[in-house]
């Protein structure tokens, strides 16, 4: 049952907007975008969709372009999880990555330095993902791993730990102070929406998600109305909202585009004449990453998306298995001495 709550209450998560970015950020699942496809649109939104496509055109269509203005930089590529390396499924902890993509991404790394930020825990998409060649930057950016290297990373903020083979490693947690805090937010969120039909409340250590893809679209007000009372008791926490899923995580300036900046900087690429990074990822949590791109660095970045929406990207592809073929593509094409 789910508990009956004063419908004034309600009108907190309608003013504030929350339930209309709830909507936005929650597009149609893969099957039915897959069912229904181009012509499943009407005349006017194949227009739309052409329109989209000419702003926004494959990244595999345009691949020689990309690779032309590879030539003398370094390519550096970050990957979302989520909706890029693994589809998106009804259960978060069935999001496996499949034996192709893995042997993909490890060709990638064999020529390019390569992380995967994503809003997982950093040990999460590690187990997931299982390559040692990565770097992983987990919950959103704020807990990034790289190897303990003197050319690599200098900064002052960086802590020695280990990994989960016991080597040595360095870590980044912008938001370190913040774990008890996380942790008590956790446990009260999954009190507080325990009785909301379908409800999944995960912890990713720096932030917690709640995830609504298999609530009812009627109960999605009184799930939100839920964290919204929650966060009233945690002005140092925000709410942002992903792909079926609320977000809660600290009140920092840090995002995935920052974690980009950070790894970039640790691997020795200053100067931005000298690279091109490459970000590939599905969800609004990496527009922060495609705008750092599209600025300083002058990158590409790849939105994963098999409908039309606005984003910060510069090229798109249409899902998983384009993301599979593109960086194939990028790994033949080094492979050959093509850039």
């Amino acid at each position: 049952m789910i508990p009956r709550k004063k419908p004034g209450r309600l009108d907190d998560v309608r003013s504030n907007g929350w339930l209309d970015a709830m909507k936005s950020s929650s597009p149609p699942s893969k099957k039915v975008q897959k069912e229904a496809g181009v012509e499943g649109f009407s005349d006017d939104a194949k227009v739309g969709y052409s329109s989209w496509m000419f702003k926004y055109p494959s990244a595999l269509k345009s691949f020689q372009q990309i690779v032309n203005h590879a030539k003398n930089k370094k390519i550096v590529i970050f990957l979302d999880y989520d909706g890029t390396l693994s589809p998106i499924v009804d259960d978060p902890d069935r999001a496996f990555i499949s034996a192709e993509m893995r042997a993909v991404v490890r060709d990638v790394a064999k020529h390019f330095p390569t992380a995967i930020i994503s809003g997982r825990s950093r040990d999460k998409v590690y187990q997931l993902v299982g390559l040692t060649e990565l770097y992983y930057a987990g919950s959103h950016g704020m807990d990034i791993m790289l190897p303990i290297r003197n050319e690599l990373c200098t900064n002052d903020s960086l802590i020695k730990s280990t990994d989960q083979q016991g080597k040595e490693v360095n870590l980044f947690q912008p938001a370190r102070e913040f774990l008890p805090m996380i942790d008590e937010v956790f446990k009260t969120l999954v009190d507080k929406t325990k009785e909301v039909v379908g409800a999944k409340v995960e912890n990713h250590k720096f932030c917690a998600s709640v995830h609504y893809r298999n609530v009812d679209e009627n109960s999605w007000p009184i799930l939100a109305q839920c964290v919204h009372d929650v966060l009233k008791e945690y002005p140092r926490l925000r709410q942002t909202h992903g792909r079926k899923v609320l977000e809660v995580r600290p009140v920092i300036d840090w995002d995935k585009g920052k974690a980009v900046e950070f790894l970039l900087e640790s691997l020795g690429f200053r100067n931005s004449h000298d690279v091109l990074p490459i970000y590939i990822g599905d969800d609004r949590t990496d527009e922060d990453a495609f705008k750092v791109l599209r600025g300083r660095y002058q990158g590409y970045g790849i939105l994963v998306s098999a409908i039309p929406k606005e984003s910060n990207a510069v090229f798109s592809l249409g899902d998983t298995s384009e993301v599979k073929e593109f960086l194939g593509s990028l790994a033949k094409t080094m492979e050959n001495q093509e850039i």
